[in-house]
């Protein structure tokens, strides 16, 4: 059986940067231990499978899979998987902005794709309700998975801390851009750090960037899913996004910002982030978006 893939860089305005994504926009008649073994195969941090929906409001079905195991939410698959369904006319397109529903493993959550000139750009997902998990107050094991000393993690006002929309993340703040250039981590150590916190990820962060406009530069690291570092990381903005409004990073006047990943792997991302706060200034609903380029479209021979 051959089936077809689609490979698109996510977070990114031209091709070969952002995050690679492979989409495979029929995954009926795809076994899920076949959907394992192709994305073992493909080797990017996700590989999406899309399916007909079970939720009558959602345009259709997305399952997830890293190289190590399938996963019931992920950024850069939300936005990639949306822009190839759209861009293959799957449903129809309305500009400025055409919203669909797209069902994960977590529920049916809204996108809204920016139409010009009836092609899709831009992918907004909306994410789930921000929750607050474990603060770590021990820098020491933080610092020694990533490979930096304990001291210069503690110069930071802001804690380690695991935050969600959907997946959990653990945000580490870092003093500077050199010391985000310098993290060497320990994966075995990290592996074990993060399912103590029961995060999937450890999303490490500064409030500086090699861009002017942009507030933050940050490296992913999630060795539990197969994936050694991700160069850009919708799951993890949005949960970023929330923790800066809760600790004053963020003020109430601004609600969105642009932030940087995947410099040090040689393939700078972009991703944008809303943050939606009630009338006590606690954020309720994050919105991640991004830019995604087509690059390599095949066949999978499936036996």
């Amino acid at each position: 059986m051959d089936v077809i893939f689609e490979q698109v860089d996510v977070f990114t305005d031209r091709p070969f940067a952002g995050n690679p994504l492979c989409v495979v926009s029929d995954g009926t008649g795809l076994s899920t231990d076949q959907m394992q073994a192709i994305a073992r195969e493909m080797n990017l941090s996700e590989t999406t499978f899309v399916l007909p929906p079970t939720d009558p409001q959602a345009a259709y079905w997305m399952r997830i899979f890293t190289p190590a195991k399938e996963i019931p939410f992920a950024g850069h698959p939300s936005v990639g998987t949306a822009y190839v369904m759209a861009s293959a006319g799957r449903f129809p397109l309305r500009e400025p902005v055409t919203r669909i529903y797209q069902q994960v493993g977590i529920g049916t959550l809204p996108l809204d794709i920016e139409v010009a000139d009836g092609r899709p750009g831009r992918v907004i997902m909306t994410q789930g309700k921000p929750t607050f998990g474990a603060v770590l107050r021990d820098w020491s094991p933080i610092a020694e998975a990533l490979g930096v000393d304990a001291s210069t993690l503690a110069t930071s006002a802001l804690p380690a801390q695991v935050v969600s929309t959907g997946l959990a993340h653990l945000m580490v703040p870092l003093p500077s851009l050199d010391t985000a250039g310098r993290l060497r981590p320990n994966f075995a150590l990290l592996d074990s750090l993060l399912q103590t916190t029961g995060a999937l990820g450890c999303f490490a962060f500064c409030l500086h960037a090699t861009a002017p406009d942009t507030l933050a530069h940050a490296r992913m690291f999630a060795p539990g899913a197969g994936v050694p570092e991700d160069p850009a990381t919708g799951s993890a903005a949005g949960p970023l996004g929330a923790y800066l409004a809760v600790h004053g990073v963020l003020p109430k006047t601004q609600t969105a910002f642009v932030l940087e990943q995947g410099v040090e792997m040689g393939r700078p991302s972009r991703l944008w982030v809303e943050v939606v706060r009630d009338a006590t200034g606690m954020p309720t609903t994050l919105r991640v978006g991004g830019a995604t380029v087509p690059v390599i479209r095949g066949t999978i021979d499936v036996r």
